[in-house]
């Protein structure tokens, strides 16, 4: 009986139990359902009702945009059927075509809220750089269209302006071309084309601080055609120890500076030329000539302490200021400027060439140095006068272009004063008593530019 009761109770127990169990797993069954049906982004949509038919459900992702036409769609209905209203799981649908009225500020208040997050996507446009090129080339168009029809449109000044350039004959002016003498050393290193305008510019700016005045009237023992016999014999001195032509222009400098400063007697002049090519040859040449080498060729009418003396005294009056711009300064830069155009014209590459060009210059220039009537102009003035006088002599048309203009920084009117000066030493030069400048330049190893007539129609310009 005992037992019959324990498996009775058992039986009830586990009978009751499985009630609880079957009961507990069921409302557990009724509570999930509605949350299991909403698991995903999935969801089944009722509209409204229009004309009496219900919506199709819709099964689809939901998406920003799918939820803001749902909404759209759902108040559209609303506002057409207001006898009744769906609303998602098992909300209360009431008659009549009203909502209680805490069940219609709950049913509003989600709708107002999403509507609120609701945001336009904005249009994607991809980028490659086919169409960042393609845009510029776009704006571009439109910029040179602009530009054009701008053009176009006349004004009455610019009609005027036109008129008035046909009336002096200056329509037709044909375009001024500057040559780029800079171009076949693009690749020379030594050239220093980066800096080359700057250097030219100072030594156009230090050539006025070291100008040479007017000193032959404070030597009462020397004159001018002293000077000239003194620049003379250097000349052929310079030419037997082959020297640069860097050393021949700073030499005479250094003479003109020296002579300017200090009174000197006549009996000291040519040790003072002595002297002063020594310093020269020391500042420019690789190899200088010695001391012995000067005695022995002044046909030793000075010592060797002499000399030595003389050009202490020289580079004390002088401050050791030896780093001047000198007319060969400008004459390799000029000369440069005369000739490019020339490579450019067949025509006239044959008489105005480099070799003959450079040659006729530098006659020229020497035939300046040795006489003092040419210390009123500057270095620069000088070489560029040099310049246009060959480029006469050797018939280079034209004789004066933008090119050499741009680069000396003088017009043809001002250098007249000077090239007339040349000009006039080179119709003296053949029957003058100085010739060694002259037997220099008619060998056949300086193209005998010296035989070539001198540009008398230079005389008869007016400036």
């Amino acid at each position: 009986m005992a037992a019959r009761n324990v498996l009775q109770q058992q039986n009830r127990g586990e009978a009751v139990s499985g009630a609880l169990k079957q009961k507990n797993m069921a409302g557990a069954q009724g509570r999930n359902r509605k949350a299991l049906g909403d698991i995903g982004n999935m969801v089944t949509v009722r509209g409204g009702v229009e004309e009496g038919k219900p919506l199709p459900q819709v099964s689809r992702p939901i998406t920003r945009s799918f939820c803001a036409q749902l909404l759209a769609n759902a108040q559209a209905a609303a506002d057409n059927q207001k006898k009744s209203m769906a609303v998602n799981g098992d909300g209360p649908i009431v008659a009549n075509g009203a909502l209680p009225v805490k069940a219609a500020a709950a049913a509003r208040k989600p709708a107002q809220k999403k509507a609120a997050t609701v945001k336009p996507r904005p249009e994607v446009i991809e980028i490659s750089p086919d169409t960042v090129e393609h845009v510029k080339e776009n704006k571009q168009k439109k910029k040179v269209a602009n530009d054009s029809s701008m053009k176009k449109a006349a004004t009455l000044t610019s009609t005027l302006t036109a008129r008035s350039k046909a009336a002096c004959g200056l329509s037709h002016k044909p375009k001024v071309q500057i040559v780029d003498i800079d171009a076949t050393d693009v690749n020379n290193e030594l050239a220093v084309l980066e800096y080359v305008e700057d250097i030219y510019s100072f030594y156009k700016i230090a050539e006025n601080e070291s100008r040479i005045h007017d000193y032959m009237d404070s030597q009462p023992e020397i004159s001018d055609k002293m000077r000239a016999i003194l620049i003379d014999w250097l000349i052929e001195v310079h030419h037997k120890f082959e020297l640069n032509q860097e050393t021949l222009y700073l030499t005479i400098n250094i003479v003109d500076r020296y002579l300017a400063v200090t009174t000197t007697s006549r009996r000291e002049l040519q040790l003072v030329g002595v002297s002063a090519m020594l310093i020269a040859s020391k500042y420019e040449e690789i190899w200088a000539p010695e001391v012995n080498d000067f005695v022995c060729i002044s046909d030793r009418a000075y010592s060797h302490e002499q000399v030595l003396g003389m050009e202490k005294r020289i580079l004390g009056q002088l401050e050791w200021y030896l780093t001047v711009p000198t007319p060969y300064v400008f004459l390799v830069r000029f000369i440069k400027a005369a000739v490019s155009d020339a490579q450019e014209n067949v025509a006239v590459l044959n008489s105005c060439n480099v070799t003959s060009m450079e040659n006729m210059v530098y006659f020229l220039a020497e035939l300046g140095l040795m006489n003092y009537a040419t210390n009123i102009y500057c270095s620069s003035m000088m070489a560029a006068s040099a310049v246009y006088v060959a480029r006469h002599v050797l018939s280079c048309s034209p004789f004066w272009n933008e090119t050499l203009k741009l680069h000396t920084g003088f017009s043809e009117s001002q250098l007249l004063g000077c090239a007339k000066l040349l000009v006039s030493y080179h119709m003296e030069a053949s029957e003058h008593k100085l010739r060694v400048i002259y037997k220099k330049y008619s060998s056949s190893h300086r193209g005998a530019v010296a035989l070539n007539p001198p540009a008398i129609s230079l005389l008869a310009r007016s400036s």
